[in-house]
């Protein structure tokens, strides 16, 4: 467990590797990682009433209504008071950042700034394990056996919205709900932004950023890391 508690957000749009940041946050500084995503399955697995009413949005592919996902997420802090975590996947709306901030005090947020081309070309090649919410990418992160999950050989799939004439107004939608949340977090004087186009070129940097708040964990070498920009 981490030396003392952090609370911390990242934000990005989709395809931005926020999964992978995630997990070497939660490896290298003990902070739990607290998906929305995992949350959501397993209550809908569970057929709990926030499951049941999710579960018609999560099927067609729509995003779920504010009321709903704060319900589950901020259901699931009050169980960690006294741990550090990272919220990955909420905040997404203004409504939900605003919510949040009312029921505790942000240390960070990070924000993944990542060029179009790139998103397109991952979201492309991404390929998805459904029930888990694993992701792979055919070019770096490929599963061991083509078009089946690593863990439970299940088959993958490639989501209609990743496809190419639907990634456009994906991103479109994202920078629109994005900007007042990120907007909100810059006025706490609490928002970093760390562009590039290789999770592995970006993540010596947010290291440095998290080092000068919490104690690492693993420790790694960043003698080469600079300062992210400040948004």
């Amino acid at each position: 467990m981490a030396s003392k508690l952090l609370r911390a957000v990242i934000l990005g749009p989709p395809g931005s590797g926020k999964g992978t940041v995630c997990q070497r946050i939660a490896k290298n500084f003990g902070l739990q990682h607290l998906s929305s995503g995992d949350f959501l399955r397993q209550n809908i697995r569970s057929s709990t009433e926030a499951g049941v009413l999710a579960k018609q949005y999560v099927q067609q592919g729509l995003p779920v209504p504010d009321d709903l996902i704060t319900r589950v997420m901020l259901s699931e802090l009050e169980k960690r008071t006294t741990h550090s975590w990272l919220l990955d996947g909420f905040p997404r709306t203004l409504v939900q950042a605003e919510a949040l901030d009312k029921m505790c005090d942000l240390d960070l947020v990070i924000t993944l700034n990542i060029p179009f081309e790139t998103l397109k070309d991952r979201l492309n090649t991404r390929w998805i394990h459904l029930p888990s919410g694993r992701v792979y990418n055919m070019e770096f992160n490929p599963p061991n056996v083509p078009g089946h999950d690593d863990v439970t050989g299940e088959p993958l799939v490639h989501q209609e919205a990743d496809k190419p004439e639907a990634v456009v107004s994906r991103l479109r939608q994202y920078k629109d709900v994005a900007k007042p949340v990120m907007e909100r977090y810059k006025s706490k004087g609490i928002l970093h932004t760390f562009s590039g186009t290789e999770t592995n070129k970006i993540w010596p940097y947010i290291y440095t950023l998290l080092s000068t708040r919490i104690t690492p964990v693993h420790p790694e070498d960043t003698s080469q890391a600079f300062r992210p920009e400040e948004s």
